[in-house]
């Protein structure tokens, strides 16, 4: 393969040994993210069945190969599934999993205020702790949707990290304040980077009235898609992250198709196969520059302009 280049705005070095890292992600949706589209949803029996094979059928199938390839995945649960779905929730723990919040009911997150935000994040830890006692350091917002307020949410709740931006291919620090000035708000919280091309949803869901094109892709397609993307993170020292959903990669086909991947991704020299929880407290730790994003303010439209308040590495420090 040839060589690729590498994310020069978030450079990071992995630890000795280790020259990528992988992981290998699961967004355990089930009927929630149909609900929370269109609640009357519930009222079609099909459709919530077709929703409940995830944590019914296809978790279970999926814990299996995780444990016959021996490594551990990162599952974001919303609240909702946990509440449902107990049993299975407990599974993902024994196992030895990292479970982490993908808000309660997979709330459309686009445009809302901040304390409705806080609602949905709290009411998620607390079902996180009533099935299964665990505290997540991790968060992806619902349908990858940040409000600039989030990050400053997430940090008044102690979270290592979120998953749900798409501008890197390693992870970073980014700042909390969103605002040149770190005398506003100096936290800052890792950024784990996602990517549609690295999505399930995009290659196999549908389901008719609810959600795709009609053309579910072949999972050889798929399979060879992803490698390809594995093998450029791999080459240029960078950090592939795959997201799944168990209700589309846990059917027969899929899931045979997503053990083959893992195979090849752990037979990459040098690649760290492991959970976001690790990769966060690895570059939290070891990560010095704290980024900001690009901002974009329109005063008024049309015929006003905009204003461009460029990214920024706010400040470097030392752990």
């Amino acid at each position: 393969m040839t060589n690729a280049f590498p994310d020069e705005a978030h450079p990071i070095t992995w630890p000795e040994g280790f020259k990528a890292a992988a992981s290998f992600t699961f967004d355990v949706d089930a009927e929630s993210c149909t609900i929370a589209h269109d609640p009357t949803s519930t009222r079609r029996m099909s459709l919530m069945s077709h929703q409940s094979y995830g944590p019914r059928i296809a978790v279970p199938r999926l814990l299996k190969i995780l444990e016959r390839q021996e490594i551990k995945g990162t599952f974001f649960i919303p609240g909702f599934t946990a509440e449902s779905y107990p049993d299975v929730v407990c599974r993902i723990v024994d196992g030895g999993h990292e479970v982490a919040h993908h808000g309660y009911l997979h709330e459309p997150m686009q445009g809302i205020d901040a304390a409705t935000e806080a609602s949905y994040l709290d009411r998620g830890l607390e079902a996180l702790a009533k099935v299964a006692g665990v505290r997540p350091v991790g968060y992806r917002a619902p349908w990858w949707e940040l409000n600039w307020h989030s990050p400053a949410l997430l940090a008044d709740r102690g979270f290592l990290y979120d998953s749900s931006l798409l501008d890197g291919d390693a992870p970073y620090r980014m700042g909390v304040a969103q605002d040149d000035s770190r005398d506003i708000d100096s936290r800052d919280i890792v950024e784990i980077p996602v990517d549609w091309a690295l999505d399930d949803w995009e290659q196999y869901a549908f389901y008719p009235g609810v959600t795709g094109s009609g053309v579910i892709e072949s999972p050889a397609k798929v399979l060879e898609m992803w490698t390809l993307e594995a093998e450029a993170h791999h080459t240029q020292g960078s950090c592939f992250v795959l997201t799944n959903h168990p209700f589309i990669s846990g059917r027969p086909s899929k899931a045979v198709a997503l053990e083959q991947l893992i195979e090849r991704v752990k037979a990459m020299d040098g690649m760290w196969v492991t959970t976001m929880e690790r990769i966060a407290e690895h570059t939290k730790s070891t990560v010095n520059e704290i980024h900001s994003h690009a901002r974009i303010e329109i005063p008024s439209y049309p015929g006003a302009g905009a204003n461009f308040k460029p990214a920024r590495v706010l400040e470097t420090t030392r752990n």
